[in-house]
């Protein structure tokens, strides 16, 4: 099996990077096409809220879950896979993942409760983060650190942009006979069928085995990230209620517990000494705030257009799709910027998508959807310049042997963020009349354009990033 110094590329006076491997192509692709499909999974009941809300007879508490479960189901779970790909196999946690994705997305064609979709949503997002990690890995063990690891994660940031827009039109695409619940359908055939070839396709990697699972971080990250959860959707009938305060604190507790676990265990799921390095840091933060403002706000814009100017699922879908697309030809183009430090490039993503989200502020009852395009436009720069910044930096700052823990540690952050920010989104926006409905997404809008600009500031005062060696010293 070749490692990585096998696809070193050569150097000299010639300009014009080292063609990839057949190995690199094959694993570049497989890679981008399963986060692609993790991707259309995850946006697709963002799409079809409305109707599904309908079709199972959910309260406002149970639109959250439904917007947040698989996010709930990512973070929790992709600390423990990038750990368990870099001791296990990175092919085979990866393949394994998309056979979750799989049976999760049966199970949420078949549900016929809130209860049941939820948990199907939770057992997708255990899936999609054994995907996203494993991707990340078999990406950095063919691709060498430097020009041609810079590529390939960018290509990989692309893949999370066309995914976001795809979803959207698939769901629009089978919106008839079973109506959403088809679209679960296809995409558990599709997670089989990406399985069977990557298994064939992909090198194995890692398969150190040498360690036992963190079951005590597991079970207290687990724990910390649902019970928050739920005191912030609780949290709608008034903060003062004796159960928000409860669930809010458990939550906090739940988490500093977590933190405690880790520092005294001798195999942690995340090594907390990487947060002292600084680009490990940067992109920590980087990839929180993508998702708690970035990718919270655009998962209700076609709630919003429904439900607020009476727009229709196909109509919201290709603004959406817009946003989309910009991201996906944006975090290809970064790929042309020679030298970029990755720190820099994030932070000033982080600053352009905080301008686009401004523009998200601009409905009122009897506006059209196209008001939000212009906004959308610039926040699809921002949003795909991020996604190339933080697919490289998840796995530059640690150790190769830890790929899989670098990767899963920044997607952690990315979806712990984007159930915070849904979560916080549905209970600001309301459900209240249209017009209601469209202030409070003006004020979730101003909000989150204020936490991203927050968050570009943190990452430009970090100073830069330290030598790899600093990740990997004891």
């Amino acid at each position: 099996m070749p490692d990585s110094a096998d696809v070193r590329p050569r150097r000299g006076r010639a300009a014009r990077p080292e063609p990839a491997t057949p190995v690199q192509v094959r694993t570049l692709a497989m890679a981008s096409l399963a986060t692609v499909l993790v991707l259309v999974t995850f946006v697709t009941p963002l799409a079809t809220a409305v109707r599904t809300s309908v079709s199972l007879d959910a309260g406002p508490g149970a639109q959250a879950w439904l917007l947040s479960a698989m996010s709930v189901g990512l973070a929790t779970a992709l600390l423990t896979v990038g750990v368990l790909a870099d001791d296990l196999g990175r092919r085979r946690v990866f393949c394994a993942g998309l056979v979750v994705l799989g049976l999760g997305a049966v199970l949420v064609a078949v549900s016929g409760s809130p209860a049941v979709f939820v948990a199907g949503r939770l057992l997708q997002g255990v899936g999609g983060a054994a995907v996203l990690a494993g991707a990340l890995g078999v990406i950095s063990h063919v691709f060498p650190l430097g020009p041609a690891r810079a590529r390939a994660a960018a290509a990989w940031g692309a893949s999370v942009g066309a995914g976001t827009g795809l979803g959207g039109l698939v769901a629009v695409a089978l919106d008839h006979g079973q109506g959403w619940r088809t679209t679960y359908w296809a995409t558990a055939a599709a997670a089989v069928l990406l399985a069977v070839v990557a298994r064939w396709a992909l090198l194995e990697s890692g398969g150190r085995a040498d360690r036992r699972v963190d079951v005590a971080g597991i079970v207290l990250l687990a724990g910390g990230i649902s019970t928050l959860l739920s005191g912030l959707v609780e949290s709608r009938s008034g903060w003062a209620q004796p159960e928000v305060v409860v669930l809010l604190l458990g939550g906090a507790a739940l988490l500093a517990l977590f933190v405690v676990a880790e520092l005294r265990q001798t195999a942690p799921m995340i090594d907390l000494r990487l947060f002292r390095v600084p680009g490990f840091l940067a992109a920590t933060i980087g990839a929180f705030v993508t998702g708690a403002t970035v990718v919270g706000l655009c998962s209700y814009v076609p709630t919003v257009l429904q439900r607020g100017l009476g727009e229709s699922l196909l109509q919201a879908t290709l603004l959406v799709l817009a946003w989309s697309a910009v991201s996906t030809v944006t975090a290809l183009a970064v790929r042309l910027v020679p030298g970029l430090d990755g720190r820099v490039l994030l932070a000033i993503a982080l600053a352009v998508s905080a301008v686009g989200l401004c523009g998200f502020a601009v409905l009122g009852v009897g506006s059209s959807g196209a008001r939000l395009l212009p906004g959308l436009v610039v926040l699809g720069v921002g949003y795909g310049a991020a996604n190339a910044a933080l697919g490289r930096e998840a796995v530059a700052h640690v150790p190769p042997a830890r790929a899989g823990m670098g990767s899963g540690a920044n997607n952690t952050a990315r979806y712990l963020g984007a159930a915070v920010g849904v979560t916080v989104v549905v209970l600001v926006v309301g459900t209240g009349t249209p017009a209601e409905l469209l202030a409070g997404w003006d004020r979730a809008a101003i909000g989150g354009a204020a936490l991203t600009l927050l968050g570009a500031l943190l990452v430009a005062v970090i100073r830069p990033a330290r030598a790899l060696r600093t990740a990997t010293a004891p």
